[in-house]
């Protein structure tokens, strides 16, 4: 009556975990894809850490569903959707493949996300001060630094909360990413700004950013997070925001697009000439600025 019990355990072991799967996956898109590449990064940065212990069976919608949510709150849109068509894609596959355990694929009943990839919302300075000053009043103590220096540095905020100490060199005013969004590892300049709130946050585990009771570095800033915008006024922005709004202070100060796409690490140009229509307004204002001037000079 409850079946085979030997038959049930064998077909358990027969089940590959995720990154069996992944690797799989990769080789495949080897043979046809034009950037292969682009699909493996996204494996290997999100996918394989978070799922690649695991056991294609022991996968399930609702602890998906969760996770896509939570990334959220760390990269854009568009990039959760690309991480969430490439796991369903995964287990597309193994279910073509006859896998043992992909029979049904938990991706495929989560909701494409909605987003408006066109969306940019940037901080005047006085909302960025306005912000600031909220963050600052908060019980976290961390979040005034973590509000500062994504908008003094334009990184990511979950490259920002996993920095450690033995990556930040003040005297050379460089913090190395040793793992960003693109697989690479890249120096960020670090302002004057940016250099005094850092040397202002107590060093208390090798995490910048550690959670005192732990040592742990902050794995979610969600609560403050809204709560600091909403006090601020500024219900409608997005914590990936201040990325965007970062590259608008520094386009608006003169920067050229490809220094911005530096600093940002942006993997190629495309990425960064998002951001062209603010280096045509300010060149714009520097020559209604030369024009104003001329007409004060014909006036004399």
């Amino acid at each position: 009556m409850g079946g085979d019990p030997l038959a049930a355990k064998q077909k358990k072991r027969s089940i590959i975990t995720y990154g069996e799967l992944a690797q799989q996956h990769i080789a495949h898109a080897k043979t046809h894809q034009k950037r292969p590449e682009n699909t493996a990064a996204v494996i290997e940065k999100h996918l394989i850490p978070k799922w690649g212990k695991m056991r294609l069976d022991e996968i399930d919608q609702q602890s998906i569903a969760k996770w896509l949510g939570d990334l959220r709150e760390d990269y854009a849109p568009a990039t959760v959707e690309k991480i969430r068509m490439t796991l369903g894609r995964s287990f597309e596959l193994a279910r073509q493949w006859g896998l043992p355990g992909a029979e049904i694929n938990p991706v495929r009943g989560i909701a494409r996300f909605k987003f408006d990839n066109a969306r940019k919302r940037y901080l005047s300075a006085e909302e960025a001060e306005r912000l600031v000053q909220c963050a600052d009043k908060l019980m976290n103590p961390l979040l005034g630094a973590i509000v500062r220096l994504l908008m003094l540095t334009g990184a990511r905020k979950s490259e920002l909360v996993q920095a450690k100490w033995e990556h930040v060199d003040l005297e050379r005013r460089s913090w190395l990413i040793p793992d960003s969004k693109t697989g690479k590892a890249r120096h960020v300049p670090l302002s004057s700004a940016a250099v005094r709130v850092f040397e202002g946050i107590p060093r208390l585990a090798q995490a910048v950013f550690a959670n005192p009771r732990t040592g742990e570095a902050y794995t979610c800033i969600k609560h403050p997070w809204d709560t600091a915008r909403k006090k601020a006024g500024l219900g409608d922005l997005h914590i990936h925001d201040l990325r965007h709004s970062a590259a608008s202070f520094m386009i608006n100060a003169g920067v050229d697009l490809f220094a911005v796409g530096r600093v940002l690490g942006h993997a190629d140009h495309q990425s960064t000439m998002r951001y062209a229509h603010l280096a045509d307004e300010t060149l714009m204002a520097a020559v209604e600025a030369g024009a104003a001037k001329m007409k004060q000079r014909d006036r004399q």
